[in-house]
């Protein structure tokens, strides 16, 4: 189990780019592994009650790894991360963002180290403030990265042997200045390699892997179903070894089967009753859907026609045709007045022609994503604000002014 919750902590962390070392204490690597895990939606709770010291619990590990396998493609992402980048890349995409409903539902599993308490207003204003810093300082470096970029695309224009990139990358330019450092570069790229030929043999033997899968479900489930049977036997012989050894059992027993006589006709009672009620609120609910529907019914045309023409923006921005999505890492290439280089994003180096998109074109179609989400936001503001007025209205001797 130990080995399985490290084996968890340093895959889990090389996902989300975070530092790790083993001399990290077990409780902590296995609290960030139930935090990962809870918000990738990860929803077995068997999982979130296991101690925290690592003694238990290897099969429910063998489910949550082959959970991520599955889910997030797991092997895939550490390949990406861990790829040798001898260009200069970025990451492009413009397709919708699907965490929210990746992760809808897995609000209810909260692993322990959750929130217990309210938290104050003021230090969410300060954590929000703090994340608007650190995310315009961000910015910031990625502006002053893309001109170094410019520079040094721009004083090696020529200088590559392909025609179509025409410059050199920020490493090729470091091994023209630093030659020794090529062996370096090779180990690097001979890692990878060896890296992509276990993948490539993992591949070959993932079938069985999902096979023997089936067979460690299966024995859970019929485990879960036995411990089930047996907790039932035992409830049902406790009467009999309880009244067996007692003079007045017959007379209890008697009792007993009166009364189950009686509660059986109470209950057809009951069921009788709650049927003719159920019957007559239904009556009623229906004359009142009747008469909202008459009263609110221009309300509520008015808002689902905005709710639908902001949908249908976004449909027709998503599907229209000739154009496809860009997700994932771009080559930076730059694009000069020669006819030979003039390309935006490729995303191969190669003689022949590659396809490739300018970045007007990505800063365009993201501005249009920017102005939808914008009108987006606009109208959960004034949803929150009228329910903020409703509740308002509601309190006695409070005064409340708009900001």
């Amino acid at each position: 189990s130990l080995d399985f919750w490290r084996l968890l902590y340093a895959l889990l962390k090389q996902i989300h780019g975070g530092k790790w070392s083993e001399s990290d204490a077990i409780d902590n690597q296995i609290r960030f592994v139930k935090s990962a895990l809870w918000y990738h939606g990860y929803g077995r709770p068997e999982l979130y009650r296991l101690p925290s010291d690592g003694s238990a619990g290897s099969r429910e590990l063998l489910l949550a790894f082959s959970w991520l396998l599955h889910r997030l493609s797991l092997l895939e992402q550490l390949l990406a991360r861990n790829r040798v980048k001898t260009g200069d890349e970025t990451s492009v995409c413009t397709c919708e963002d699907d965490l929210p409903n990746s992760r809808k539902g897995t609000t209810e599993i909260a692993p322990e180290c959750g929130l217990e308490d309210r938290v104050d207003v003021r230090y969410l204003q300060w954590l929000n403030g703090r994340l608007r810093f650190q995310w315009r300082s961000l910015h910031a470096q990625h502006q002053e990265q893309c001109k170094l970029l410019h520079k040094i695309h721009l004083f090696t224009s020529g200088s590559h042997m392909d025609q179509i990139l025409g410059h050199f990358s920020v490493t090729e330019t470091d091994l023209v200045r630093q030659p020794e450092n090529y062996k370096q570069l090779l180990q690097l790229l001979e890692s990878e390699t060896m890296q992509l030929e276990a993948f490539l043999e993992w591949k070959q033997l993932e079938p069985v892997y999902w096979q023997w899968m089936e067979t460690v479900l299966d024995n859970m489930a019929e485990e879960g179903s036995m411990c089930k049977s047996q907790d039932a036997q035992v409830e049902k012989s406790r009467l009999p070894k309880a009244t067996s050894c007692c003079a007045w059992a017959d007379s209890l027993t008697g009792q007993i089967d009166r009364l189950s006589r009686d509660l059986m006709t109470l209950r057809d009672q009951l069921h009788e009753l709650v049927t003719q009620r159920k019957a007559a609120w239904c009556e009623k609910v229906k004359t009142r859907d009747e008469e909202l529907q008459k009263e609110w019914f221009s309300a509520t045309a008015s808002k689902a026609q905005e709710s639908v023409e902001l949908k249908l923006l976004d449909l027709a921005y998503l599907c229209a045709p000739g154009k496809k999505k860009m997700h994932g890492s771009c080559r930076l290439v730059f694009r000069s007045k020669h006819p030979a280089s003039k390309m935006g994003f490729g995303r191969s180096i190669s003689k022949e022609p590659v396809s490739a998109v300018s970045a007007i074109e990505v800063i365009r179609e993201l501005q249009m994503r920017e102005a939808s989400l914008e009108k987006e936001l606009k109208q959960l503001q004034e949803e929150c604000r009228q329910r903020l007025d409703e509740i308002a209205e509601g309190l006695d001797g409070v005064i409340c002014i708009s900001p």
